[in-house]
Parts: C-alpha cells; sequence; structure tokens
C-alpha cells in the first residue's frame, strides 16, 4: 500500500493498543513510524531496477524478522517517554504496528515475502488496489476525532476508523470472489483455454475489475474489465500476444527468470526497436506497465544487458476519464495506445 495508509494503520493500531495509558500523540507518532519502517528497504539500490524491483518487500516485510526486532524497538520508546511500567503495552503496540504492515501489502497484487528466510515467495492477494482513498480514509477520520474529542468517547472515533477499513479489505475480497465467478463463467462463453487467471481491482476503487487471463499454450494472454453496475453482463476479453519465442531464447538470464517467477506467470516478453523487453502484467493495463524492463539487444543469439526500466503509466488524464465512467457501468472499450500487440483476428 501507499505510504499514507500505512502511516494512518500503523498509527491507528498504536492509538488503539494504548488508549488512555499515554498522550494520543505519543502512540500515534510511534505507531506510524513503525507502520511505515519497512518500506525503508525501498531505499537501498540493489544495482538494477529488476533487483530493486524483486528485493522490495523482502526480508524488511518478513513476520520473522519484525516480531524479532519490535521488544528492542518497544523498550527504546518506552525508555525515551519514562513509560517502563508500560513496556508490555508498548511491546504489543509496536509489533502489531510492524507487522500489520507487510499483512496490509499482501492484500495487494505486487508481493510480499512474508515468510523470509522459510521461503522468498512473494505471496499476495490483489483484492485492493495500492492506493484506495475508502480504505485509509476512515482511518485518517478516526484519528483526528480522538485528537480533537474530549471526554471518555474519544477514543471510539478511532476504533470505529481501524474497524470500517479493515471491514473494507474483507469487503474487497469477497468482492473479488464474486468477479471470479463472473471472469469464469465469460471464460466458458468466449471458449478460451486459459492456464492462469487474475482478477484485481482498477485504481483507486473496489467496483471496477480487470480481469487478465493467460492462454494455456504460452502465446498470449486476453484482458477484460468487469464493474459492479454491470450486473449480468459478461465482461468481453481482448487478445494480446507474447512471444514464447522470445522468452525460450532468454529463459536463462537472471533477469527474465527472475520476473518470470516474480510475477507468477503473468509476464509478457516482446521485441521493440532491436530489444527485448520483459513486463510484469499485474500492474497496469494494455497497453501500459509500470514494471516493463530491456533486458537484451538484438544479436545472434541475443545479447542479455543490464535492465533498464522502460515502463509506462500511458495516459493518466484518458485512462480516469474512462474509469470513472466505466465503473458506473457503461459499456466503454478500454483506452488503448499505439504500442499495443494485438492479435490480428481479434483487433477492434
Amino acid at each position: 500500500m501507499d505510504s499514507l495508509s500505512h502511516l494512518a494503520l500503523g498509527a491507528g493500531i498504536g492509538v488503539a493498543v494504548m488508549g488512555r495509558r499515554t498522550a494520543v500523540w505519543k502512540a500515534a507518532l510511534w505507531g506510524a513510524v513503525c507502520g511505515t519502517l519497512p518500506d525503508l528497504d525501498a531505499l537501498i539500490d540493489h544495482g538494477d531496477p529488476v533487483r530493486n524491483m524483486t528485493f522490495h518487500r523482502a526480508e524488511s516485510h518478513s513476520l520473522l524478522y519484525l516480531t524479532l526486532v519490535s521488544p528492542a524497538l518497544a523498550a527504546g520508546v518506552a525508555k525515551l517517554h519514562g513509560e517502563m511500567d508500560r513496556f508490555r503495552r508498548w511491546w504489543l503496540a509496536l509489533s502489531l504496528a510492524l507487522v500489520t504492515h507487510p499483512l496490509l501489502d499482501n492484500m495487494t497484487i505486487y508481493g510480499t515475502q512474508l515468510l523470509q528466510p522459510f521461503t522468498d515467495h512473494p505471496y499476495w492477494i490483489g483484492s485492493i488496489f495500492i492506493i484506495d482513498p475508502l480504505y485509509t480514509l476512515p482511518l485518517l477520520i478516526g484519528l483526528l476525532g480522538t485528537a480533537l474529542a474530549r471526554g471518555p468517547g474519544r477514543w471510539r472515533w478511532n476504533a470505529a476508523g481501524v474497524l470500517v477499513s479493515t471491514l473494507y479489505l474483507g469487503w474487497s475480497v469477497l468482492v473479488q470472489q464474486h468477479v471470479r465467478g463472473i471472469a469464469e463463467r465469460a471464460v466458458l462463453a468466449q471458449g478460451l483455454e486459459v492456464e492462469r487467471m487474475l482478477v484485481t481491482p482498477t485504481p483507486f476503487n473496489t467496483v471496477l475489475w480487470r480481469l487478465l487471463a493467460m492462454d494455456a499454450d504460452g502465446r498470449g494472454y486476453h484482458e477484460a474489465f468487469y464493474s459492479l453496475a454491470d450486473g449480468e453482463r459478461l465482461p468481453r476479453f481482448d487478445r494480446f500476444e507474447r512471444d514464447p519465442a522470445l522468452h525460450a531464447a532468454l529463459a536463462d538470464e537472471w533477469a527474465v527468470a527472475r520476473m518470470t517467477w516474480f510475477s507468477h506467470g503473468f509476464y509478457r516478453m516482446r521485441a521493440v526497436d532491436g530489444r527485448a523487453l520483459i513486463a510484469d502484467l499485474r500492474m497496469g493495463q494494455e497497453p501500459g506497465y509500470v514494471f516493463e524492463f530491456a533486458v537484451a539487444r538484438r544479436g545472434s543469439p541475443w545479447h542479455a544487458i543490464t535492465p533498464r526500466a522502460v515502463g509506462s503509466r500511458g495516459d493518466a488524464r484518458a485512462g480516469l476519464a474512462w474509469l470513472w465512467r466505466r465503473l458506473q457501468g457503461e459499456d466503454l472499450p478500454p483506452p488503448r495506445g499505439p504500442t499495443v500487440m494485438q492479435s490480428p483476428e481479434t483487433a477492434r
């Protein structure tokens, strides 16, 4: 999730656990610090953009490591404020603020290595977009209400904020499963043979969902969108090509193998202007993907190069205008740019 969401969740947990045992500002401050602390790994440069992407949310997001470091952090905070008699309560508050960071990240599509050092598998649910105001706003309102209110009822503001935001996460999972069922019906209706399918929300909401299905033969993939306002109207999948021969030629190169693993098979390879590009199809939509990298240059055979980021977010203004209309149920085709590699038989 975004930094503001982590700050707000950590602060909310700090205030909820500490309650009247310390000043609200202390609980909110240290909860927010611990809530965002795991993301400091983003400041580490591992040498190239593929390493930076795939080593993010690794050891610093380990549930074990965060649990082990929490007593030292709690002792430092309790000693700083002369509250060693409340050490156990600080320990509980800060440990929860720390471990809920990777657990919240796990709800997004990126992938979080929760079980380091036992496995580096990047777990993800993908039921919420990395920025969603409907998740973050209840936390901020709850904190503000607790800070401004007076009397014994002031703590209810924060408790309500944490509860509503948590219920929203639950709602996102339920809706995701509902939309997955609709996507599976659409795949059958179109006679598609797919190996795996992704169902994830579009930016800033849980109303409009992106559906991604990978061909069983590895030659292409299909993208569609479904809004809760669509009702019984099944989504229509558009097909796009990927280059399995190019992937086979470069499969042993570290960057290609790493992206194949990290994306759980939701990747695309293509040759553009003499370069081999690989993209993580989970983050973006046709034709623009945030994490796309040049990994080789044309030769006989292809020559691996130090990966370079070439990703794009596309036309944000056109995309947001389309998103707003589409989530309301308008049957609009998504904006497509000139770089789309769409198969001739399905091109509109």
